[in-house]
C-alpha cells in the first residue's frame, strides 16, 4: 500500500483531541466542537479523540462517548476519526464501551494495550478476541499508562496483523529497533510514530504515519513535514521536524495545559488552560510559549 493510500484508509497524520474544560470543570462541549473544526481545517487525515492527551483517565464513559459524538458531527467530509473503546476495567464494560462508541459513528477504534506487554501469548489474544467483536478497523495504541508493560513485540504485532482486523499501531517504544520491528511485520497496517526525535528515521524506515502529543496544537507542523517527506523534499522534511521537536520541548513537562494555550493563541478559540490532572500553566511556559508562537508565526510555519 502507498503512502497516499495510507493516507486514505489509517496512515498519515493523525490529531490527538484535547479535552477542554469550564471553570468548575466540566467539559466545555462548545468550545470543543470549534476545536474539531480547527484540527480538521489544519489539516489533519484523521482525529483521535478520547486518547490519552484527552485526560482520558479523568473523562466518564457517558463524557467519552458524548465527545466521539461531537467530533464525528464537525469532523467534515474525508476526515475519519477514531476513538478508545477499551478503557473500561472489565471485559463485559469494555463490550459495552465498544458498542456505545461505535453508535457514536466513529470510523475506527483504538485499543490501548492493557499492560499485557510482558506475556506475548495473552497480548496477542486478549486484543485479537477483542477486535473480533467490532466490524470497525483496529488501531493499537502502547498506552504509558500501563507502564513498564505496555509495549507489544514486533512477533505479537505480527500474529496480530495476519487477523486481518488492525489496521495500526501507535508505537511508543521511542527506539529504531522497536519501530523497524514492527515495520518488517506491518503488512498493509500502518505504524504511526509517537515520538517525535525518532519520526523522520521512521518515515525513512516505512512508517506510514504520526500520532504524537503534540498533533494536538501542531498538526499543521506535522503535516507539512509529512507532505515535505512524501514529495521528496527532505530538506523541507527536516526543518519541520526541527519545528516538531522544539514544539514537543516546548509542551513538556505542563502539558496538556501547555497545548490547551498554544491552540488559543493560534485559532482565538476561548479554550483555557485548566486540566483534570493537575497540570497548571505557569508564567515562564506560558510566556515561552508566546515567544516560540510569534516565531513560528513570523517564519510562515504557522498563521
Amino acid at each position: 500500500m502507498t503512502a497516499k493510500e495510507h493516507e486514505k484508509q489509517y496512515g498519515g497524520v493523525y490529531a490527538l483531541m484535547l479535552t477542554p474544560f469550564k471553570e468548575d470543570l466540566s467539559i466545555d462541549y462548545g468550545c470543543y466542537a470549534e476545536y474539531v473544526k480547527w484540527q480538521v481545517s489544519e489539516g489533519a487525515h484523521h482525529l483521535f479523540c478520547v486518547s490519552g492527551s484527552a485526560e482520558l483517565s479523568e473523562l466518564r464513559l457517558d463524557e467519552r462517548v458524548k465527545l466521539a459524538e461531537i467530533t464525528v458531527k464537525n469532523k467534515g467530509p474525508g476526515t475519519k476519526v477514531f476513538a478508545t473503546a477499551n478503557f473500561e476495567p472489565g471485559w463485559l464494560a469494555q463490550l459495552d464501551e465498544m458498542k456505545r462508541i461505535e453508535a457514536a459513528g466513529v470510523d475506527g477504534f483504538v485499543f490501548v494495550t492493557k499492560g499485557y506487554g510482558n506475556d506475548d501469548v495473552r497480548q496477542a489474544a486478549y486484543l485479537s478476541e477483542l477486535s473480533s467483536h467490532t466490524g470497525l478497523p483496529v488501531v493499537l495504541y502502547e498506552s504509558p499508562v500501563y507502564s513498564p508493560y505496555h509495549h507489544i513485540s514486533a512477533e505479537a504485532y505480527g500474529a496480530l496483523v495476519k487477523t486481518g482486523r488492525i489496521a495500526g499501531i501507535k508505537d511508543t517504544t521511542c527506539t529504531m529497533e522497536g519501530i523497524c520491528g514492527k515495520i518488517a511485520v506491518s503488512g498493509d497496517s500502518a505504524v504511526l510514530q509517537a515520538n517525535v526525535a525518532h519520526l523522520l528515521d521512521a518515515y525513512k524506515a516505512g512508517g506510514m504515519g504520526v500520532m504524537a502529543t503534540i498533533s494536538t496544537c501542531g498538526t499543521r507542523i506535522l503535516r507539512n513535514m509529512w507532505d515535505s517527506f512524501q514529495n521528496g523534499d527532505i530538506e523541507a522534511a527536516e526543518e519541520m521536524h526541527f519545528y516538531c521537536s522544539s514544539l514537543y520541548d516546548a509542551l513538556s513537562s505542563a502539558f496538556p495545559a501547555t497545548s490547551k494555550y498554544l491552540v488559543r493563541l493560534q485559532s482565538g478559540i476561548p479554550m483555557n488552560t485548566l486540566t483534570r490532572v493537575n497540570k497548571s500553566l505557569p508564567g515562564h511556559k506560558m510566556r515561552g510559549l508566546e515567544v516560540w508562537h510569534g516565531h513560528a508565526v513570523r517564519r510562515g510555519i504557522l498563521k
